[in-house]
C-alpha cells in the first residue's frame, strides 16, 4: 500500500504491467496529436527564416516552463535579456531553461537520451553540477497545506537504478507510440525525482527531447509547457493519481491533449508571425534602404529586441550605417528604441506582440 510519507523505493519500473496502454480513446488522442504535430512542422517549413522559431519558442517554453514551478518572469524581460543573460533572478532562470534545452538538442545529436543527459541538462538549469541525490529526506509538499503527499526512492544507488531502467524504456524496442512513451517516461522521471532541485523543468526539457528523437519534430519549436500551465491542477493532480491508484490512462490522455493543444497553438502563431513578417517587410522595402536588405529583415525577426551591433555584424556594414537603418525604421512607426543601462535596444513592437498575446 503506498504511503505518501515513506519514500517510494518500490516504484516499478515501466512498462506498467497487466495495463492496456493504448485503448481505443488513446489511439484516438495519438492520431490527433501526431496531425497536430505535423501541421506544426508543416507551419514551420513555410517560414522564410526558421532561426524565428529557434529563437523565439524556446524561450517562451522558457518562462511557461519556470512559471509552473513559480518562477515568474514576462516575456517581455526574456526578449530584453536573451542575448545578455541579464535581467532579475527569475529571468536569469528562465534564460537557464533555454540554455538547458539547446544543450540537451545538442547531446542528443550525439549520442542517445540517457541519464547523463538528464543531469547535464539539470546542471545548465541550475548553473552548478548537479548529482544524484545521495542524502535523504526529500519530501514534495502541497504548497496550500504543507501537507506530504509524495515521498520520492532514496539512496544514491537505489536511483540511479531506477534510472537505468528508466533508460531502458526511453529506448524500448516495442509497438508502444512515441508519445505514449513520452507520457509514461514524463511521470517515471518526476516519480524517481533524481536532483534535490529542478526535477520539474528538467522533465520537461527531456519531453521535447524524446520527441525529437522520435522524429516527431526536427527542432524545439514546440510550446508545450503552456497547455500545462493552463491545467496546471491537473497536471499535478494526475501525478499523483499515477501514483496512488495506477490511473495510467487518464495521465496519457492528458499529456496528449497537452501536445495537441500545444501544436495548434504553437501553428497558430507562426501563422500570424508570418503575416506580421511579410507586413513589415514590405513596409520596411518602401519606406527605407535598410529595408530592402534581406539580412537585416531576418535580423528583425529572429528576435524581437535588436542591437546595433547585430546588425552591423550578420549584415557587414558599418556600425554608423546600421544605425541609419534601425533609426530610419524608427522614425517610420516600424520599430521602437529603448534605452536599458547603457545600451539603445531597437524593438519591433508588432512582432513582439504577436510572440506573447496571450490565446
Amino acid at each position: 500500500m503506498w504511503n505518501p510519507e515513506i519514500p517510494f523505493n518500490a516504484l516499478p519500473p515501466l512498462p506498467p504491467k497487466d495495463i492496456d496502454l493504448e485503448p481505443r480513446q488513446v489511439l484516438k488522442a495519438t492520431i490527433d496529436a501526431r496531425i497536430a504535430l505535423a501541421t506544426l512542422a508543416q507551419a514551420g517549413r513555410l517560414l522564410p527564416n526558421p532561426n524565428i522559431l529557434t529563437h523565439a519558442v524556446p524561450l517562451l517554453e522558457a518562462q511557461a516552463s519556470s512559471e509552473i514551478e513559480n518562477i515568474v518572469t514576462t516575456a517581455d524581460a526574456l526578449f530584453r535579456h536573451a542575448d545578455s543573460g541579464g535581467g532579475d533572478q527569475a529571468t536569469k532562470e528562465a534564460l537557464r531553461y533555454r540554455s538547458a534545452l539547446f544543450t540537451g538538442v545538442e547531446s542528443i545529436k550525439n549520442r542517445p537520451l540517457t541519464a547523463a543527459t538528464a543531469a547535464q541538462v539539470c546542471s545548465t538549469l541550475q548553473g552548478r553540477d548537479m548529482t544524484i541525490r545521495a542524502v535523504p529526506g526529500t519530501r514534495i509538499y502541497n504548497p496550500a497545506t504543507r501537507r506530504i503527499i509524495y515521498a520520492p526512492p532514496e539512496g544514491a544507488d537505489l536511483i540511479r537504478g531506477k534510472l537505468s531502467d528508466w533508460e531502458r524504456f526511453v529506448h524500448a524496442d516495442d509497438d508502444l507510440d512515441p508519445l505514449v512513451r513520452v507520457a509514461l517516461a514524463h511521470y517515471q522521471f518526476e516519480a524517481i525525482h533524481p536532483f534535490h532541485d529542478g526535477n520539474g523543468r528538467t522533465g520537461r526539457v527531456i519531453n521535447i527531447l524524446m520527441l525529437i528523437e522520435a522524429g516527431l519534430l526536427h527542432d524545439p519549436i514546440l510550446y508545450l509547457s503552456r497547455a500545462i500551465i493552463a491545467r496546471k491542477n491537473d497536471y499535478y493532480r494526475l501525478l499523483r493519481a499515477v501514483t496512488a491508484d495506477g490511473a495510467w490512462i487518464e495521465w496519457i490522455l492528458y499529456m496528449l491533449d497537452a501536445v495537441r493543444v500545444s501544436a495548434a497553438s504553437t501553428t497558430r502563431r507562426i501563422d500570424a508571425i508570418r503575416v506580421c513578417q511579410d507586413d513589415i517587410a514590405e513596409r520596411a522595402r518602401a519606406a527605407t534602404t535598410g529595408g530592402r536588405d534581406a539580412r537585416f529583415l531576418a535580423v528583425l525577426f529572429e528576435q524581437p529586441y535588436c542591437r546595433i551591433n547585430t546588425v552591423a555584424d550578420r549584415c557587414d556594414v558599418s556600425r554608423q550605417t546600421a544605425s541609419s537603418w534601425l533609426h530610419a525604421l524608427v522614425g517610420t512607426g516600424l520599430l521602437s528604441d529603448r534605452k536599458v543601462g547603457r545600451e539603445l535596444l531597437f524593438v519591433n513592437d508588432e512582432f513582439l506582440g504577436v510572440l506573447t498575446r496571450p490565446e
